[in-house]
């Protein structure tokens, strides 16, 4: 029996977090390829540290975008991310890239060719997750974390925020009672900060009384009382941050990336791939049949995985849980889906229109609860399934 009463913690980091940096700078990479060629073929990855990126992968592509061109994008997204300290600068910072041409041995099982359609680019397990937490049908934890940041984001870069740089954390605790979230015991925020200000040096209770109001912004009304404990820069001092503070590397943080450990995860990165790849493609097409699930009002929570074989188009397996609050037989659900979406690599990137360059915008505050935007952005949130499902369940 499922647990009604209990505690669940996830965390978010900023777009200023060392591993976002490199997130960031990947996915603008995969953007450039599939703006000047839709077909073109990514997998890039990048390392900041102190004033130095590395970015390295494999591509294939127009020959026009060249290592300058990447090396120019890289400062771009820098610069935009807001880094222009001594030991990080946009403009300072050693920028190597070493890209090179995609191998023609994984190159041969993906192609199409001939009678066959085009295989997946690796093997791998994903998993797509939805739940009624929240409007957006993303568990509650995962979800506030991420406002949190998006806040101070916004309030830094508007500039009512001047005193705070671009690295952050957060972690929210949430309560839940009879199986729904209602509060808040514990907040953690950590955030980069300048050392002093009118000849003063900030503490964490000067940084405090910046984030709090926005904090209590992010949240719903309520959910934060007198015995929410909070923890802001709990080490105190926070004024050497991003790559110069800790090495980051494209792909480490798959959990803040998704659902905040409420779910399972294949143990893929999404940033730096291209839609070819089902660790990205194929956990946005999970999600998007989990939140069609529970859009339609089939579940409460539903739970989607897929496997693949590199170089077979088809899924090897999909498997439906809806953790005992379906409507419908989970073995019914699973022959119905396979029905309404194809869900070969070719299938998913045309339904749900994958080769565009959408990423960038990916790469923090989630790829998952977010708005579908006009251009393509986040189509995998989209809800426009649901009534084929349910016409499919009769």
């Amino acid at each position: 029996m499922a647990r009604s009463d209990y505690l669940f913690t996830s965390e978010s980091v900023s777009e200023g977090h060392p591993d976002k940096v490199c997130d960031r700078i990947s996915d603008t990479i995969v953007d450039a390829y599939l703006g000047a060629m839709p077909e073109a073929r990514v997998a890039c990855e990048t390392l900041a540290t102190t004033n130095r990126v590395v970015i390295a992968g494999e591509v294939r592509g127009p020959s026009d975008i060249t290592n300058d061109y990447i090396a120019h994008l890289a400062r771009l997204a820098i610069k935009d991310i807001g880094y222009e300290q001594e030991g990080f600068h946009w403009e300072t910072a050693k920028v190597e890239v070493h890209l090179h041409a995609q191998s023609a041995h994984i190159a041969q099982g993906v192609d199409a060719s001939g009678n066959k359609d085009e295989g997946a680019g690796d093997q791998g397990i994903m998993f797509g997750y939805a739940c009624r937490e929240t409007p957006e049908l993303m568990p509650a934890p995962i979800y506030y974390a991420h406002e949190i940041l998006k806040t101070l984001t916004a309030a830094r870069k508007s500039g009512e925020t001047g005193l705070l740089g671009p690295d952050a954390k957060s972690q929210v605790t949430v309560r839940y009672a009879d199986g729904k979230p209602v509060g808040v015991t514990q907040i953690v925020v950590s955030t980069q900060h300048i050392e002093s200000h009118a000849g003063k040096e900030l503490t964490s209770h000067d940084i405090r009384a910046i984030v709090e109001p926005y904090v209590r912004k992010s949240l719903p009304a309520g959910w934060i009382d007198d015995k929410t404990i909070w923890h802001v820069n709990p080490t105190g001092k926070f004024v050497i941050g991003g790559p110069d503070g800790d090495c980051g590397l494209t792909g480490r943080k798959i959990i803040v990336d998704t659902y905040g450990g409420a779910a399972p995860h294949g143990g893929g990165a999404f940033s730096g791939k291209d839609p070819t790849k089902v660790d990205r493609s194929a956990a946005y097409a999970a999600r998007y049949l989990a939140k069609n699930v529970v859009a339609a009002g089939l579940a409460q929570r539903c739970t989607i995985q897929l496997s693949y074989a590199i170089g077979v188009s088809k899924p090897l397996s999909l498997y439906v849980d809806l953790h005992g609050t379906g409507e419908v037989e989970e073995a019914r659900l699973e022959r119905v889906l396979m029905d309404v979406m194809d869900l070969s690599p070719r299938g998913i990137r045309e339904h749900l229109g994958l080769n565009r360059p959408i990423y960038a915008r990916t790469s923090a505050y989630g790829h998952f609860g977010r708005a579908p935007e006009a251009d393509g952005g986040f189509s995998w949130e989209r809800t426009d399934l649901a009534g084929a499902i349910r016409a499919a369940l009769g």
